[in-house]
């Protein structure tokens, strides 16, 4: 028992210790942050105001690694395409790589336009205001990482943004119809990315699963799904990724990721000829055929994330540190290298020492995922992109994410319900005939492919008779084997952190705000 109660003991320091790790790294990050910039700012005018800004936005990437980084490869994860230390290291290589790279020298000072600068008084409120929305979002982003909800790291600062604008210019200052346009991504991005995501696994079952012959149906379907996903992945790195190194139209993108996309296709339809697929377990030897392109989405969508949503940890530092430099508030500002560094850095180590909370979240404790699964999430999440960026519709690439997964589970809910009622209807259809003859009805059924399972259904009706089953015995099937593959709980929580993530921050941050006037006035 004493044994016992010391492995106990050991167990629970053990956690603590890990705890302690990951704070003190966290810490030993910022404070690198505040000699760095203290050396770099001090002698500047509003030079603290920089340092502790500087800070801010260290703390802002850490949590956008924690948090936002995860719905890029928790498909991946959660469908075992890649470890845990697997998915951390492509995303933290990659993340890094797409903001350094691909994340431009010039962002947007006041992100999405939600909010009129010309309304702002002068620099030292706009730093002021900068300051509280990047701390505001940033504390935020800490408290859903904590309670294990995906929320928009955009959603985020735009919300902070907004609180502390209001705070400092008053309801007119914000642009109310941009303010209702992201209001409405919360329906459309996770709607969107659930039916495209739903549309490909129903697509794939259809042609593939339920073939009678599944390893010859996958030799002919899987080549065109992976070709799709090329394509959809190099416009998607065209239009989102690289558009500060080269800005290409939505046409130019589409024809190269066509052209892509057809080169894929020869080299890949010949590689999966070459692969051995066993007949007696054919569903899991397709389901192996999308390992590879699903580490190279959780790949590319690292880093086109880095590329773009790395502004929402440097945007308003970037802005600050402009307007400290200029002493004038400007709708755009460049980036210095510093301040690039600081939030690829710092998602990156975010994700490494919180990232795994919500990698988990995504990838396994919404509904169960499998590589199948997780590939038509990842390519729904670019779609949805593309789709999004034609018609200038604000969409998150967390909800989008988090929608997939909704909609895979939706689905699946769906298919075992819709079975499970032909199972019982036919049961029924065969009431007083021997059961032999009904369990090798029922197997012939089963192994039969999607159109013969129809047609099979169809003639059983028309043998028996319209009215063979009655009112209340078809009032009954359409209760039996409701099952919930995706758990409400799980997405009840996510939901409701995504719908109070603008107020929450917005409220923060006119705190913050106004804490900070009454600070710096004299």
């Amino acid at each position: 028992m004493e044994l016992q109660n010391l492995d106990d003991v050991e167990k629970a320091t053990r956690i603590g210790r890990r705890d302690v790790f990951r704070l003190g790294m966290a810490l030993l990050f910022i404070v690198g942050i505040l000699l760095f910039t203290n050396l770099h700012a001090a002698d500047m005018p509003g030079g603290l105001m920089l340092v502790i800004a500087a800070m801010i936005g260290g703390y802002m990437a850490l949590n956008i690694g924690a948090n936002d980084v995860a719905n890029n490869v928790g498909p991946a994860v959660g469908a075992k395409a890649l470890t845990l230390a697997g998915a951390i290291g492509i995303a933290a290589v990659f993340e890094a790589s797409g903001a350094l790279i691909a994340g431009g020298d010039v962002v947007g000072t006041i992100k999405k336009n939600i909010i009129d600068p010309s309304a702002i008084g002068n620099s030292d409120q706009f730093i002021w205001l900068m300051t509280a929305a990047l701390l505001a979002g940033a504390i935020w982003l800490n408290i859903a990482t904590a309670v294990g909800a995906p929320v928009s790291t955009t959603h985020s600062i735009v919300g902070g943004v907004l609180g502390a604008g209001i705070a400092a210019g008053g309801w007119g200052i914000a642009n109310w119809a941009q303010v209702g346009a992201i209001a409405a991504s919360w329906v459309i991005s996770p709607v969107l990315g659930g039916a495209i995501a739903a549309g490909f696994l129903y697509l794939i079952k259809r042609s593939i699963n339920y073939q009678s012959d599944q390893v010859t149906a996958a030799r002919r379907v899987v080549p065109v799904l992976i070709s799709i996903m090329v394509w959809a992945f190099s416009t998607y790195l065209i239009l989102k990724g690289v558009k500060h190194i080269w800005k290409a139209s939505f046409y130019q993108a589409i024809i190269i990721g066509l052209i892509l996309a057809s080169i894929a296709f020869v080299f890949i339809r010949r590689a999966i000829g070459r692969v051995e697929i066993a007949a007696r377990d054919a569903r899991e030897g397709v389901n192996s055929l999308f390992t590879l392109p699903l580490i190279c989405a959780a790949a590319l969508l690292s880093f086109a994330h880095g590329a773009n949503d790395v502004a929402n940890a440097v945007g308003p530092l970037a802005a600050i540190n402009d307007a400290v430099i200029s002493g004038q508030i400007s709708g755009k500002a460049g980036v210095p290298i510093w301040v690039m560094a600081v939030g690829a850095i710092g998602i990156s180590l975010g994700l490494w020492l919180y990232g795994p909370k919500l990698i988990r979240t995504v990838g396994s404790e919404i509904t169960e995922l499998d590589k199948t699964r997780a590939f038509c999430i990842a390519l729904a999440a670019a779609i949805t992109v593309i789709i999004a960026s034609q018609l200038g519709l604000p969409v998150s690439s967390t909800h989008i994410t988090v929608g997939g997964v909704m909609g895979i589970g939706i689905l699946r809910e769906r298919i075992k319900v819709v079975y499970a009622r032909a199972i019982e209807e036919i049961r029924l259809h065969h009431r007083g005939e021997d059961q032999a003859v009904v369990e090798t009805f029922l197997t012939e059924f089963n192994d039969a492919s999607f159109e013969e399972k129809r047609i099979m259904l169809k003639l059983l009706k028309k043998k028996v008779g319209p009215d063979f089953i009655s009112k209340a015995e078809r009032k009954n099937l359409r209760k039996v084997y409701r099952q919930e593959l995706v758990k409400r709980a799980a997405v009840k929580k996510i939901i409701a952190a995504w719908l109070i993530t603008v107020p929450v921050s917005g409220v923060l941050a006119a705190i913050f705000y106004f804490t900070l006037r009454g600070m710096m006035l004299p």
